[in-house]
């Protein structure tokens, strides 16, 4: 997944104002207690990154 696509899904769940807003502040466990700034930024894949936040939130299931 490359990471427009990463973008346009969490602007579809959370909006743009919020989706950056819940990127870098909410730590998921899944990403070894991470953000998911601080996992992209440290490299980790779009794509888990993406499952991560689904299993997280109740994201549409058109979007996963």
């Amino acid at each position: 997944m490359r990471l427009t696509e990463f973008w346009q899904r969490m602007y579809a769940v959370f909006g743009e104002a919020y989706a950056h807003s819940y990127a870098r502040d909410h730590v998921i466990a899944e990403l070894g207690g991470r953000t998911v700034e601080q996992a992209l930024a440290e490299g980790e894949d779009a794509k888990d990154v993406w499952r991560a936040v689904c299993r997280t939130v109740e994201v549409p299931h058109h979007l996963h």
